[in-house]
C-alpha cells in the first residue's frame, strides 16, 4: 500500500489509477481507526526500536511500550551491497535524525537486535562510513540495549514489508492426495476399514483416518497394484536416492512411509525386474577358502578400512576414488581424487575429510598399496599412535568389508552415468548418501542411524503442512547400548556369512525360450570392441534366448542378425533375465570375434606408450595361440600382465611414432618364422627409441 503511494512521489509524470486511489484510502481508513498513535509526552523518556534487512530499514518511537510514530525507508542500490553491521548503524543513525525535534536535548533508549551495536560509543572509529555516521549522533544523549529479533516485532516488521519473498511462501504437497483418497475408497477392502473407522468399530487397530488419508501404523495406505504403487517403487528404487538398491533396502526405505497389500511380494518383483539392475550389477560368487572375519571393534570409528577405486573416466579433473569406511558402523566417504597423488596429499585429505569429523583411528585394514608403504605415511600413524593392518598378498578378503564396497560403489555410478560417464563426479555425494541411509543387514540398522542415533531425513513428504518430530526418547536413548546390539548382530552376521562363504558353487539349469543376460569377459573384449571407460560400462549385455541346451552347462542364443559371435557359451556367463524384457540391447559396436573361447597369449611383439587422459599408457602388441599376426592385439599393460603374469613375455622391443613397425626382425622382437607377408597390416609409423649403441632408426 505505502510501497505504490511512494512510487507516485518520484519525478516524472505518474498516472492516478484505480489501484493507487485504493491504496489512498486504505491509508486515510488505517489512520483513523484503532489503534491509533498517541501524542508524546515530554516529562517522560522515550524509546526506538530499529532494526534493518535485506531491502530496508524501519523504527519505532514509544513511550511505555504504546507507539507514537513509526519510520521505514527502503534502501538505495548502493546501500544493498553493505554489510549487516553498516545496515544496522544506518537504521540507527537514520530514526534518530528523523525524530530529532523529540530528542533533542533529552535522553532516550534505543534498542537494537544486532549486538555489535550495544557498545558503539565505546568502539574505534575503522571505516569511513562508520566515521560518517557516528558524526550525525553528536549532540544526542541516549542509551544502546540489545534485544533479540524474535521480541523486536514491530521494528522487524516495518524493515522487512518490502521484501517481495514474504509475499509467497512455496510449500512442498503431494497434489495426487485428493486422487489417492478417491481411489483409496473405491478399494472395496480399504471402504470397509474406513467405514469401520467412522463408526467407531475398530478398537486399538493399527489403520488410522486423519484429515480423510487413511494411514497404517503412522504410514500412508495406497491402494494395491495402483499406478502410484509402481510410481513409488520407480521413486525408491531407481531415483538418485534409492540409488537402485537391492529388493530388502528397497522395501525398508518404502515401508517408513507407506503400505498396502502385497507390498513385500511386489516390491521384490520390482526389483528384480529391474532392466538397469539386471544389465549392471554383478552376479555374486563365492570365493575360495575359508572365510576369517576381523574381530568386531568395540567403538564407532576407532577401527576402518581403507582402498581406492583407480580407472575411472576424468570428471572435473578427478579420477581416482578414496574409499574410507567405519568397520563396526559400515558408515563410509567417498572422497575424490587426481592422479597423480602421493601419500602426502592422501595424507590431507585423510586428515580433512575423517580425522576432522571423528578423530584419528586406532587401527586401519587396508591394501598393500605402495602409497601406505611409503616412509611418511607410516611415519604419520606411528606419530599418531596408529597400527597399520597391511592385508596378505593376494588375499584381499582380509579387507572384503571395503571390496564390496567398492563394487556397490561402482554399480551405484554404473546405473547413473553409463552414457555419460565423464559426469560420475555429479553423483558420488549422492552415492555416498544413498549408501549411509540405506539399511544395513549387519548391523540390523543403517549406518547414519548408527552414528546420529536417528533415522535418516526423507525427501518423501505425502501431507501438506505435516512433518514428523522425533520422539524425545530417541534422542536421549542410550548409546552403549545400541553399540551392544550393534556388535550382536554383527556377530551373527559374520556367523551367517561364515557358513554361507564355505559352500561350494551352485548349480544352474536354463531352459529352452529362457531369456538371458550375457557376460562377455575375454581379455574384457579391449582388442575387439575398446571399452574406454571399464568401470562405469555395463556387465551384462541382451537379454537374448536360449535357443538350444549344448551338453551339460552351455547353451547356444540366438544373437542378434549380422553377429558373427559363436552363440555357445558356458552357463557361468550367464544370468537369468526377469519381467517381460522382450527387446536386446544390441552387443558392443566392433564385436566380430569368437569370444566363446579362452584366450591365451603366443607372444609379445611390441611395446609402445598411449596417451589417455593426459597420461602416457603403456600398451603391448600380443599375438594370441591359434590367432593369425593379423589379429594381434595392442593390450594396456598393466593388465596383461596382471592377467597373465609370464616372464617370457617381456623382452620385446619398445617403438615411438615416426618408425617402421615392419622394418626388421630387430625392430619388432619377430621370431624367424614370420615373413614380412605374415605380419600385422601397417596402419601406423612410429620411432624406436634409440639406444646409448645405436642410431635413430628412421
Amino acid at each position: 500500500m505505502k510501497e505504490l503511494l511512494t512510487e507516485l512521489l518520484k519525478k516524472g509524470a505518474f498516472e492516478w489509477g484505480a489501484e493507487a486511489n485504493k491504496a489512498f484510502e486504505e491509508l486515510k481508513r488505517r489512520l483513523t481507526t484503532a489503534p491509533v498513535l498517541r501524542l508524546p509526552d515530554f516529562n517522560s523518556d522515550f524509546e526506538i526500536e530499529c532494526d534493518a534487512s535485506g531491502k530496508g530499514i524501519g523504527a519505532v518511537l514509544t513511550q511505555g511500550g504504546r507507539p507514537l510514530a513509526y519510520f521505514s525507508k527502503a534502501l538505495a542500490a548502493g546501500a544493498l551491497s553493505k554489510s549487516t553491521y553498516e545496515k544496522e548503524l544506518m537504521a540507527l543513525v537514520l530514526a534518530v535524525q528523523h525524530w530529532r525535534p523529540y530528542l533533542l536535548g533529552r535522553k532516550f533508549v534505543v534498542i537494537t537486535d544486532h549486538k555489535a551495536l550495544k557498545n558503539l560509543l565505546q568502539q574505534r572509529i575503522t571505516t569511513p562510513d562508520q566515521q560518517h555516521w557516528l558524526s550525525k549522533l553528536m549532540g544526542f544523549e541516549f542509551q544502546i540495549k540489545y534485544k533479540a529479533g524474535s521480541l523486536n516485532g514491530a521494528a522487524d516488521a516495518l524493515s522487512r514489508r518490502l521484501e517481495p519473498e514474504i509475499n509467497s511462501i512455496s510449500v512442498p504437497q503431494w497434489v495426487e492426495i485428493e486422487e489417492i483418497q478417491t481411489a483409496v475408497r473405491q478399494d472395496p477392502k480399504l471402504r470397509k476399514i474406513i467405514a469401520r473407522l467412522q463408526n467407531a468399530d475398530l478398537v486399538n487397530s493399527p489403520y488410522g483416518l486423519e484429515h480423510g488419508t487413511l494411514f497404517y501404523k503412522g504410514r500412508l495406505v495406497l491402494p494395491a497394484h495402483s499406478r502410484w504403487t509402481t510410481l513409488i517403487m520407480e521413486e525408491c528404487h531407481g531415483s538418485v536416492e534409492g540409488g537402485h538398491a537391492g529388493a530388502f533396502r528397497t522395501l525398508h526405505r518404502i515401508t517408513n512411509s507407506f503400505f498396502w497389500d502385497g507390498m513385500k511380494k511386489e516390491v521384490y518383483t520390482f526389483v528384480a525386474e529391474c532392466a538397469v539392475c539386471q544389465q549392471h550389477k554383478y552376479q555374486a560368487t563365492k570365493p575360495a577358502g575359508l572365510l576369517q572375519p576381523l574381530p568386531i571393534p568395540d567403538q564407532i570409528w576407532t577401527d576402518i578400512s581403507m582402498d581406492f577405486i583407480t580407472g575411472l573416466p576424468r570428471s572435473k579433473g578427478f579420477d581416482v576414488l578414496f574409499v574410507v569406511v567405519d568397520r563396526l558402523s559400515k558408515y563410509g566417504h567417498f572422497i575424490m581424487l587426481k592422479h597423480p597423488y602421493t601419500a602426502q596429499i592422501v595424507a590431507e585429505r585423510f586428515v580433512k575429510e575423517v580425522v576432522r569429523l571423528h578423530g584419528v583411528p586406532c587401527s586401519i585394514v587396508s591394501d598393500c598399496d605402495s602409497i601406505f608403504m611409503s616412509m611418511f605415511w607410516k611415519e604419520l600413524f606411528r606419530l599418531q599412535g596408529t597400527k597399520l593392518a597391511m592385508s596378505s598378498a593376494y588375499h584381499p578378503e582380509s579387507d572384503g568389508q571395503t571390496e564390496v564396497l567398492n563394487r556397490c560403489i561402482e554399480t551405484y555410478l554404473r546405473c547413473f552415468t553409463s552414457e555419460q560417464p565423464r559426469n560420475w563426479s555429479a553423483w558420488i555425494h549422492w552415492a555416498e548418501y544413498c549408501y549411509n541411509t540405506s539399511f544395513q543387514t549387519a548391523a540390523g540398522m543403517s549406518p547414519f542411524e548408527v552414528v546420529y542415533g536417528r533415522k535418516p531425513p526423507t525427501i518423501i513428504r505425502f501431507l501438506p503442512g505435516e512433518s514428523k518430530v522425533a520422539a524425545v526418547s530417541r534422542d536421549l536413548s542410550d548409546r552403549d547400548e545400541i553399540l551392544r546390539q550393534l556388535k550382536f548382530n554383527l556377530g551373527r552376521a559374520q556367523q551367517r556369512m561364515i557358513k554361507f562363504a564355505n559352500v561350494h558353487r551352485r548349480d544352474i539349469a536354463f531352459q529352452v525360450g529362457d531369456m538371458v543376460f550375457l557376460k562377455l569377459r575375454p581379455h574384457r573384449q579391449q582388442s575387439v570392441c575398446p571399452r574406454v571407460y571399464q568401470k562405469l560400462a555395463p556387465r551384462y549385455y541382451g537379454p537374448f534366448p536360449v535357443i538350444q541346451r549344448i551338453g551339460s552347462v552351455a547353451y547356444k542364443l540366438q544373437l542378434p542378425a549380422g553377429s558373427r559371435i559363436h552363440p555357445v557359451f558356458h552357463a557361468s556367463q550367464l544370468k537369468q533375465a526377469r519381467g517381460n524384457l522382450t527387446h536386446p540391447l544390441d552387443l558392443p559396436k566392433g564385436l566380430e570375434q569368437d569370444l566363446s573361447v579362452n584366450y591365451e597369449p603366443a607372444k609379445v611383439l611390441a611395446q609402445r606408450h598411449k596417451k589417455r587422459a593426459g597420461f602416457l599408457v603403456p600398451q603391448v602388441l600380443v599375438q594370441w595361440k591359434g590367432r593369425s599376426l593379423e589379429e594381434a592385439t595392442w593390450e594396456d599393460a598393466e593388465d596383461f600382465y596382471s592377467q597373465f603374469p609370464s616372464p617370457s613375455l617381456e623382452d620385446k622391443a619398445e617403438i615411438r611414432e615416426g618408425s617402421n613397425v615392419m622394418d626388421t626382425e630387430a625392430h619388432t622382437g619377430l621370431e624367424d618364422n614370420t615373413g614380412l607377408e605374415e605380419r600385422p597390416k601397417i596402419t601406423r609409423v612410429y620411432t624406436r627409441r634409440p639406444k646409448a649403441h645405436q642410431n635413430t632408426v628412421k
